[in-house]
C-alpha cells in the first residue's frame, strides 16, 4: 500500500511539474528572439538602461534551463545509473547558476517591482541561490554526498520559486480580492521561502529515515 501511494505522489509530482515547466517555456519563449515589446518591459522604466537589458534576457534565458536540467538530477535512476550524465548536467546546473542566473537575477531584484522589501526579497533569494549552489558542488567535489544533496535540494527548491510565486499568485487571486500590487508583495516572499521550508523539511525526514534505517 504504502508503495502504491509513493507511486501516485511521484506521478502527481512529475505531472505536476511538467504542466508547470511548460507553462514556464511559453513565458520565455515571449522573448524569442530579443522582444522588448512584452507588457513586462513595457512597465519598466529600468527596462531603456542597457545593464537592465543584460541582467533581464540573461536571467529568463538561463533559468529555463536550470529548471528543467535540475530536475532531471533529481530521477534517483538516472543518478545511479548515469552517474557520468550526473556530473556533467550537474555541472552544466552549477556553472549556469553561479555564473549566469544567480547574478543577474540580483540585478534584477535590485529594480524589482514593489518597492524595497520586494526588492529585499528578490535580492536575498538571489543571494541564497548563490550561495547553496556554491555549496553543494563543493561539497561533491569534497565527495561529501549528504551535505551535496541537502545543499543541491535547497539550490532546486529556490530555483522552482519561479513556478511557486506564480502558482501563489493564481491561489490568492483566485480566493481573495487583494489589490494586485499587494498580492505580488505577498507571493514575491512566499514563493521562495514556502519552497526552501519544504526543502529543509524533505532533508531532515530523509535524513531520520535513513537513521531508523541503520538502526
Amino acid at each position: 500500500m504504502a508503495l502504491r501511494l509513493t507511486k501516485i505522489y511521484q506521478i502527481i509530482i512529475v505531472t505536476a511539474f511538467i504542466y508547470f515547466a511548460q507553462l514556464m517555456v511559453l513565458i520565455t519563449l515571449q522573448y524569442v528572439p530579443l522582444n522588448y515589446d512584452v507588457s513586462f518591459l513595457q512597465l519598466k522604466s529600468e527596462s531603456k538602461l542597457l545593464h537592465y537589458q543584460i541582467a533581464f534576457f540573461t536571467h529568463v534565458y538561463s533559468s529555463i534551463f536550470v529548471l528543467l536540467i535540475g530536475f532531471i538530477q533529481f530521477i534517483p535512476w538516472i543518478r545511479k545509473k548515469y552517474k557520468k550524465s550526473h556530473r556533467i548536467i550537474g555541472t552544466l546546473y552549477v556553472l549556469i547558476i553561479l555564473f549566469l542566473s544567480a547574478p543577474s537575477g540580483l540585478v534584477m531584484g535590485y529594480y524589482g517591482n514593489g518597492g524595497f522589501y520586494s526588492q529585499l526579497s528578490f535580492c536575498i533569494q538571489a543571494i541564497l541561490w548563490f550561495i547553496f549552489t556554491l555549496i553543494a558542488f563543493r561539497s561533491a567535489k569534497n565527495e561529501n554526498y549528504q551535505k551535496h544533496f541537502n545543499y543541491m535540494t535547497y539550490s532546486y527548491a529556490l530555483t522552482l520559486s519561479a513556478i511557486s510565486l506564480r502558482l501563489f499568485k493564481w491561489i490568492i487571486v483566485s480566493v481573495w480580492e487583494f489589490p494586485p500590487m499587494d498580492t505580488y508583495k505577498i507571493v514575491v516572499w512566499l514563493g521562495w521561502i514556502f519552497n526552501l521550508v519544504m526543502a529543509i523539511l524533505i532533508v531532515q525526514v530523509i535524513k531520520r529515515i535513513k537513521a531508523q534505517n541503520i538502526i
